[in-house]
């Protein structure tokens, strides 16, 4: 996983592995992600506040789909909306 900008702030951190046992789709990620941060560092927003606006790049596709699976071992880069681009 990799965050940037408020994904990043959200999560307190700009880059995380998270493995798991079985295949996930968009929707299973992000409310694990949701799990694994569930407070945001003082002064930030909650990851379940930013992710809904963010997309999600699965190895540099992006993921629009949220019943999608996840191949083991990508990389997911989740990307809030940035002004003027």
């Amino acid at each position: 996983m990799r965050y940037f900008a408020a994904a990043a702030a959200a999560a307190g951190t700009d880059e995380e592995h998270v493995s798991t046992s079985t295949v996930l789709n968009r929707t299973d990620l992000e409310q694990l992600l949701v799990t694994l941060h569930p407070v945001a560092p003082e002064g930030e927003r909650t990851l379940a506040q930013v992710l809904p606006r963010c997309s999600l790049l699965v190895d540099g596709i992006t993921a629009r789909d949220p019943a999608t699976p996840l191949a083991p071992g990508a990389t997911v880069d989740v990307l809030p909306p940035f002004a003027g681009g």
